[in-house]
């Protein structure tokens, strides 16, 4: 499938408070178009909440961001326009009750309006069909998904895939539209050691091919650009500095308050980052 040229992606001290304490927050990015992004992070640490704010579908409060030249937060809707979304859980899921081929033409179905509405209205209905099952085949090829495969063909219900056959169909779905970003959320959920390396190997030839890839995971491939979510490691002391001569005489005492504050704010961000991802589903 023929790639656009993908989307730069750009942020400094990006970040999303939400009314119970931040989501995420401080986040930089300087990737190239056609880059393969990693959001690494625990569970709760505002992973979804950041690809949904770099994807236009979330408002941040602090900082900013940049994605295909468009900024945010002031452009959200340029960004949807060149954002796509592939499997997002409670954002993106697949109809349980479809089969394989009716998801792909509902799919091919709001993706239509991309080829314009007076082009669209010049074609026969019998071109238009031929033009979506164009799309499909080639999104099917992309994303590395064999119907044929499949228990029962194009017939075999959703509810019926294996986890990485479900991720495969979800990015044919988000390809139909011709994305210059995909966005990708828990990656690795679910999968086994094999299908983690298959998944990685999907997302890097769509990223080879010009689209850049932005995907939320546990654990960043080593030749991604990793953007990390929840708490950092502190920095390393200076080489020959001695720690014991620095500490403050009340550090003993103090370390049990350190941890506790440290569990306050960890605490902080997660609610933060739940109460974000509860509106981003609403919206």
């Amino acid at each position: 499938m023929d790639s656009p040229h993908g989307a730069a992606v750009k942020a400094e001290d990006f970040g999303l408070k939400g009314p119970r304490g931040w989501a995420f927050r401080g986040v930089g990015i300087d990737a190239a178009p056609g880059s393969l992004i990693a959001v690494e992070g625990p569970s709760g640490t505002g992973r979804t909440c950041l690809l949904l704010a770099l994807t236009g579908r979330m408002k941040p409060t602090a900082g900013h961001a940049e994605v295909g030249g468009h900024r945010l937060p002031k452009h959200m809707t340029a960004v949807r326009r060149v954002a796509a979304l592939g499997p997002v859980a409670g954002v993106t899921d697949l109809d349980q009750a479809l089969t394989v081929a009716e998801q792909l033409r509902e799919g091919a179905l709001l993706h239509r309006h991309y080829d314009g509405p007076v082009r669209a209205l010049l074609r026969s209905p019998a071109e238009r069909r031929a033009d979506a099952r164009a799309r499909i085949e080639a999104a099917l090829d992309t994303a590395g998904l064999d119907l044929t495969t499949l228990p029962k063909g194009p017939r075999t219900s959703v509810r019926d895939l294996e986890r990485l056959e479900s991720v495969r169909l979800s990015v044919a779905i988000a390809l139909l539209g011709s994305p210059r970003l995909l966005a990708l959320d828990d990656l690795d959920l679910k999968l086994s050691d094999t299908e983690r390396t298959e998944a990685w190997a999907l997302l890097r030839s769509i990223a080879a091919a010009g689209t850049t890839v932005l995907a939320v995971c546990s654990e960043a491939p080593d030749d991604a650009v990793v953007v990390r979510t929840g708490p950092q490691e502190p920095a390393a002391p200076d080489a020959g500095a001695d720690p014991a001569a620095d500490a403050a005489p009340a550090a003993e005492a103090d370390t049990e308050n350190d941890a506790e504050n440290d569990t306050e704010n960890e605490t902080e961000e997660t609610k933060g980052a739940d109460d974000a991802l509860a509106e981003a589903g609403r919206a």
